[in-house]
């Protein structure tokens, strides 16, 4: 349930009413916007009388939330969540770029890279520390170490960085990272998600392999439940019956969640087709549909990489990709 306030209702108002209904059991959620304020309602309110609620003088008008997912809804919070990391920002009119290796794998390829993503404009450095593998016998990060090289490439290049966690055992070192990001196979990882709703930081939430977009925004109300707003969805890909690419992209997505959610939205088209040569035009594709942001994995040596190198691009390829991007940016009203 929402209430929406009148315009120019005073805060003192606003906050009395909020305080009579936690006194009635009930959690509440304020979201202050340019012409009024959203009161998000949580939990059982089969109770709440919402008659006496419309007929009060700051009270404009009440409405029931369908959707399970309460705080990720565009209902409670019709503007656009701008999150801002150290005057980076994502959503609304603010359009980035992440981009960096799969795997870090030494300080020269990391730091290489991120001055690399810099120059050409990118926005973000995501870099893997602790690497999920379907296999126990591949390359699984450098963990800990890897941590630390990215610092060392943040501190070299001033770029936030964005890196995966996958255990709750890790949370402790990830109190330097800017964005911790949440990988498919830990969209459901409950524990996880409620933890991450109290750290305090960005949480990027990657799709799950064959998850809905239902089940996906639930997660998002997961973090956002214990306190934290700054959930950035990003797409990656799903699994269908498709074998000419590694996962099948669902670019319809963006717009439908476009509809629903005030989140910002990131396409990752790397880790959806597995082929560098798709990550060009689906990254035009992306900003077209009305994506907020791009995850481009780019290494010095795709050859050489010890992960996924056959959908990883080149630092000069990079660069044409993000000229056309910008580009598409001025016309779609986006800054970049």
């Amino acid at each position: 349930m929402i209430i929406v306030c009148k315009p120019l209702v005073s805060e003192e108002k606003i906050d009395g009413l909020i305080s009579l209904l936690n006194e009635q059991g009930i959690q509440t959620h304020k979201s202050t916007g340019l012409m009024s304020t959203v009161i998000g309602l949580v939990g059982d309110t089969s109770k709440v009388d919402i008659e006496s609620l419309e007929a009060l003088d700051i009270t404009d008008k009440v409405r029931r939330v369908s959707e399970p997912y309460k705080l990720a809804n565009r209902k409670f919070h019709n503007e656009p969540t701008v999150v801002d990391v150290n005057g980076a920002k994502i959503g609304g009119k603010y359009f980035s770029i992440i981009a960096g290796p799969c795997s870090v794998e030494s300080e020269e390829q990391v730091v290489s890279c991120a001055k690399a993503i810099k120059a050409a404009g990118g926005t973000f450095l995501r870099g893997g520390a602790f690497k999920p593998r379907t296999s126990p016998y591949v390359f699984r990060g450098l963990k800990e170490k890897g941590l630390e090289l990215l610092l060392i490439a943040k501190q070299e290049t001033g770029l936030p960085i964005v890196t995966e966690i996958m255990s709750l055992e890790h949370m402790h070192l990830f109190d330097d990272v800017d964005v911790i990001q949440v990988g498919a196979r830990n969209m459901q990882n409950f524990e996880l998600l409620s933890e991450l709703g109290k750290c305090g930081k960005p949480i990027l939430l990657k799709r799950g392999l064959a998850n809905t977009i239902e089940e996906w925004l639930m997660s998002a109300e997961y973090i956002m439940s214990g306190g934290n707003a700054d959930v950035i969805l990003c797409e990656r890909g799903i699994r269908t019956f498709e074998t000419a690419t590694r996962n099948t992209l669902d670019i319809s997505a963006v717009p439908v969640l476009r509809q629903i959610t005030h989140l910002p939205i990131v396409i990752d088209p790397s880790h959806a087709t597995g082929k560098s040569a798709l990550i060009h035009p689906l990254c035009k594709a992306s900003v077209a549909v009305g994506g907020d942001g791009l995850m481009i994995e780019v290494h010095p040596q795709p050859e050489k990489a010890l992960c996924d190198g056959a959908q990883s691009i080149t630092p000069q390829q990079f660069a044409s990709i993000v000229d056309d991007v910008r580009a598409l940016c001025n016309i779609e009203n986006k800054i970049l």
